[in-house]
């Protein structure tokens, strides 16, 4: 069953048809219209509020501010407008929200209205809007969105991935461990393996960027080569993961697992550009002193 559904004057006048089957997601989705309405909605509710909202924190202790909050309202009413078949879970619900989402076997929109807001409410630009599709089980189709670069990348399951458009292929690098940049979260490491890592410095060098989906992508377009965060939350990677991987490039936990194990649990995430480096970085970590 096709579903056909126009936008007539959401997100800055944009006016579309979005096409999504709930049988066949992958052969059916328009990523690009969906590209242009993330865009709209980024550059009409997030650019403008850049550096200039105040701050408020969760009682995790993590931040959020009014673009959050606006942004997953905004997609939240699209989404019902044109593929009312379909769910949005949004970081900015309640873990019980999220939960009755997710179990109830309806195509999901999973999304982080400001995947790095720390960033966005410090005057940082390294933030960015992720948004994926799972159905049946399966994330079907991932979009992260950098609006202050413009930079859109994309990826449908079994078709591949791209950033504006342009198709990513990640390619062996021929790097060892010494020669690579690595982009690693050690706050949520455990301790250990977090004081080796700086010990040893297995890596050429290393950042901290403040956004797991926009870093991912940048794995994915081959600005950084291996990767490493303890935790992250199924918002957090789920796009940028799919993107990365039909770029070429590896991802699994830290056990050697894949990654999205269809639930809401959080995960560890190492990753790298290319099949030999990856096998390279894990037999390290699997070798870090407990």
């Amino acid at each position: 069953m096709v579903i056909n559904y126009s936008l007539p004057s959401l997100a800055d006048g944009l006016n579309t048809i979005l096409i999504y089957n709930h049988i066949d997601a992958t052969m059916n989705l328009d990523r690009q219209k969906i590209e242009q309405l993330v865009i709209s909605v980024a550059k009409t509710e997030i650019l403008p509020r850049f550096n200039q909202v105040e701050r408020q924190y969760k009682t995790d202790g993590s931040i959020v501010t009014e673009a959050d909050h606006i942004v997953q309202l905004k997609l939240q009413q699209a989404f019902k407008e044109l593929c009312p078949d379909t769910v949005l879970l949004g970081e900015e619900m309640t873990a019980e929200q999220q939960q009755a989402l997710f179990d109830s076997g309806q195509a999901l929109w999973c999304l982080d209205p400001v995947d790095g807001t720390s960033n966005f409410a410090a005057g940082v630009p390294y933030f960015a809007v992720s948004l994926a599709l799972i159905d049946q089980g399966e994330i079907v189709f991932g979009l992260v969105y950098d609006p202050i670069h413009d930079e859109c990348f994309s990826a449908v399951k079994g078709q591949g991935a791209w950033l504006n458009n342009e198709k990513l292929n990640l390619k062996n690098t021929g790097f060892n461990l010494k020669q690579t940049i690595a982009l690693i979260d050690f706050k949520r490491l455990p301790k250990s393996m977090a004081t080796q890592l700086v010990t040893d410095i297995p890596f050429g060098s290393q950042r901290s960027l403040g956004s797991i989906a926009l870093e991912l992508c940048w794995i994915a377009a081959g600005r950084a080569h291996i990767y490493l965060h303890g935790k992250q939350q199924l918002w957090d990677y789920a796009a940028a993961q799919l993107i990365l991987l039909e770029a070429g490039g590896m991802a699994r936990t830290l056990e050697n697992e894949p990654v999205y194990n269809k639930t809401l649990s959080s995960r560890s995430t190492i990753a790298a550009v290319d099949q030999n480096l990856f096998n390279e970085w894990l037999y390290y970590l699997n070798n870090v002193e407990q």
